[in-house]
């Protein structure tokens, strides 16, 4: 089995990776930056985030006119378990 194959059998793969890129830093971060780093359309990472919200995930902040996204503490640590199990995958 191919790594990438193991991930995706577990994980729908823009999700997860949606929440590790969120993971990865700190600070608050915008729509249409996530959906560059994932490979998506803005459209698309939005109705992801959108899904993430509701689970208690993230949150969005409005800043001006822009709406940014951070990670709940129950997004970061269900974002490291994900990383985690990934990184876990790739060596299968």
């Amino acid at each position: 089995m191919v790594k990438r194959d193991a991930v995706n059998t577990f994980f729908r793969k823009k999700p997860a990776l949606m929440l590790v890129a969120l993971k990865k830093s700190s600070r608050c971060r915008y729509g249409s930056i996530l959906a560059k780093e994932i490979d998506c359309t803005y459209s698309h990472a939005i109705k992801i985030l959108q899904g993430m919200e509701k689970f208690g995930l993230v949150l969005f902040e409005k800043q001006g006119r822009v709406k940014a996204v951070r990670l709940t503490k129950r997004g970061q640590e269900i974002a490291d378990y994900v990383d985690k199990v990934t990184e876990l995958l790739k060596r299968v």
